[in-house]
């Protein structure tokens, strides 16, 4: 049976170089592309893209509608199946302006890869996710034992987590140079750092509570003077295991080396909440927690924008449009207090009308 197709191959390689490359996409994003694609050529029986018909677009989507998922059991999920087809959709209309596809495809055939309006709607549509509490978070740290090197790195690391709101994939390659206790920052420095679409910057320990900053001071420090590690040393190094004398692997205590993944870290935080009794929230959970904090603290829009800033975002609208959804709690708060006449200063509402305004004009949002 073919399992592939020379020219398909050929054509597909040059459409994510470009996506890589000229694009900028990150290998991520390249990776589901690529998976996109080869679901389509599975399906369609590994023919030559230059046969392409609308008619096989619309079979595949009906297709895409029959798979179960081989994570949940059930049927896909919409999300999933709009993400596959807009996938592609953009390789099919790249293809139909390449040379010796121009005069085969048509641009508009690959529109027949949209999903009903309904099921558009219901594939965007933004859905309330479970977010940490500060009280769950602390509880959960209060629970962690601190005995061992490896015990104290993993309370520290779940500490660092919230008094920063960084991705786990920059806190694991984080070096100890790039944190000062003193000041209480962080230099998210793209250059060694694996920081979101590789931006440089600084973000301050988020007020959050002095007991948990105390957590992530007292690590940096039993490394630097306990450890007597350099500056150049992880942050938060991965576990040495070695074989012991009977040949089976043990925990010996910390390898002066970076994780390779942040896989290890989304354990580290599995174990512990559970541990806590408490239902699983992985890393990136804390940042949304964080941006709610703040809607609650920051009294005027320069105070949100530092908020903002401080989350690595370079537009409020970024924080607002990604993590600031009013939960359902906070919504009923809001409403029943409106009630009051005291509750909504018209000065305050100018400001922040003024200040979103600005924002949308910045990012040439039409309104």
């Amino acid at each position: 049976m073919i399992q592939h197709n020379p020219k398909n191959e050929r054509v597909k390689r040059r459409y994510l170089i470009e996506l890589k490359e000229r694009m900028g996409r990150s290998e991520a994003t390249v990776d589901q592309v690529a998976k996109a694609i080869a679901s389509f050529e599975a399906y369609n029986k590994y023919r030559d893209f230059k046969t392409f018909h609308y008619e096989q677009a619309i079979h595949f989507k009906k297709h895409l509608a029959a798979q179960d998922s081989k994570i949940t059991g059930e049927k896909l999920s919409k999300a999933t199946m709009h993400a596959t087809l807009s996938n592609l959709k953009r390789f099919f209309q790249w293809l139909a302006g390449e040379p010796g596809y121009k005069s085969r495809l048509r641009y508009l055939d690959a529109d027949y890869f949209n999903m009903s309006e309904k099921d558009s709607r219901v594939a965007n549509a933004h859905r309330e996710k479970p977010v940490p509490t500060m009280e769950q978070i602390k509880h959960v740290l209060a629970k962690m034992p601190s005995r061992s090197d490896i015990e104290q790195r993993d309370r520290a690391l779940i500490a660092f987590a919230l008094v920063t709101g960084s991705r786990d994939g920059a806190i694991v390659s984080m070096k100890l140079k790039h944190v000062d206790v003193v000041v209480g920052s962080v230099s998210q420095d793209a250059r060694e750092v694996h920081t979101k679409s590789s931006k440089t910057f600084t973000t301050y320990f988020f007020p959050v509570g002095d007991e948990v900053r105390q957590i992530v001071v007292d690590w940096v420090r039993f490394l630097r003077e306990v450890k007597l590690w350099s500056y150049d040393d992880p942050l938060f190094p991965a576990t040495e295991v070695v074989l012991d004398r009977n040949n089976h692997w043990k925990v010996e205590g910390l390898k002066r080396a970076h994780w390779s993944t942040a896989t290890p870290i989304r354990k580290i935080f599995r174990e512990a909440f559970t541990n806590a009794g408490l239902p699983y929230f992985n890393p990136h959970t804390f940042r949304n927690t964080l941006v709610h904090l703040g809607e609650t603290r920051c009294q005027k829009i320069e105070h949100f924008k530092a908020w903002s800033q401080n989350l690595g975002h370079e537009e409020v609208l970024t924080t607002l449009l990604s993590y600031g959804k009013v939960s359902n709690r906070r919504q009923q708060e809001i409403i029943e207090n409106l009630g009051s006449p005291h509750s909504f200063s018209g000065t305050n509402a100018e400001k922040y009308m003024e200040a979103a305004l600005m924002e949308l004009r910045k990012s040439r949002v039409m309104v």
